[in-house]
């Protein structure tokens, strides 16, 4: 397996890759390399799209405004993750954008906000949580950029939910299992989906309508309340450790 170059600068771009194709940066990716990166024509970059692996670009074509790339080699293989869909009560602006930056970094295919009857913020910026998900791609060389979701109402994505399909596991602190790698240990490898509630954590209507259905598991996460983007990182460390990509 190729090794991560940690001492490059990397890239997202949304256009396929290949040898020698190029590709029309966005302005604001001009601005990056040419004004804050201070790269001059000739300069190498790693760049990817999610799609194609990871390649080393030459930068070309620069004018006032714009600049290009040119696409070299590829550097590594586009491989997936885990399995693993995030679903989580959203939260104010500087914790969320926290919490989306570890869910990229442990491997997460797809983020969905929910909205519970103790969720606190109102509108949910996707387009920011979608940016910020890139931005920790880029910065701790994550090849997969996950899917994000719209927002919707827990009750209505649990209705929804199909029977004997992905396995849904939710943090709750009552789990009666309290030993979460026996509770994970019961479940068999593969996709899994992750649940974490809003700081107030899911109300009695809530915990009812997900201990009553078969595909869901209540996990402890230990004898200590956490906040909720501590809780993420916890849960999705336990699942990749016991069913993910970690074993």
């Amino acid at each position: 397996m190729a090794v991560h170059d940690f001492t490059s600068e990397r890239l997202y771009v949304e256009a396929d890759l290949a040898a020698d194709a190029a590709v029309v940066l966005a302005s604001e990716q001009a601005h990056y390399l040419l004004n804050v990166l201070r790269m001059a024509a000739g300069g190498e970059i790693l760049v990817f799209n999610g799609r194609h692996g990871e390649w080393r670009a030459r930068l070309e074509d620069i004018k006032k405004r714009s600049a290009g790339l040119r696409i070299l080699a590829q550097t590594r293989p586009q491989t997936g993750g885990p399995a693993i869909h995030y679903l989580f009560a959203p939260l104010k602006h500087a914790r969320l954008d926290y919490m989306v930056q570890k869910a990229v970094e442990l491997g997460v295919a797809r983020l969905s906000p929910v909205m519970t009857r103790r969720t606190v913020p109102g509108r949910v910026n996707i387009e920011r949580m979608r940016l910020n998900a890139i931005e920790a791609a880029e910065q701790c060389g994550v090849l997969r950029i996950p899917q994000v979701d719209d927002v919707a109402a827990l009750t209505k994505t649990v209705e929804a939910w199909v029977p004997g399909g992905t396995p849904l596991i939710f943090c709750d602190e009552d789990a009666p299992v309290r030993n979460p790698i026996t509770a994970l240990g019961a479940l068999t490898p593969g996709p899994m989906a992750v649940l974490i509630g809003p700081e107030g954590g899911f109300d009695a209507e809530e915990r009812r309508l997900l201990l009553s259905k078969p595909f869901v598991t209540a996990l402890s996460l230990g004898p200590r309340i956490m906040r909720a983007d501590t809780a993420a990182v916890a849960a999705l460390t336990l699942v990749n450790a016991t069913l993910g990509d970690w074993r």
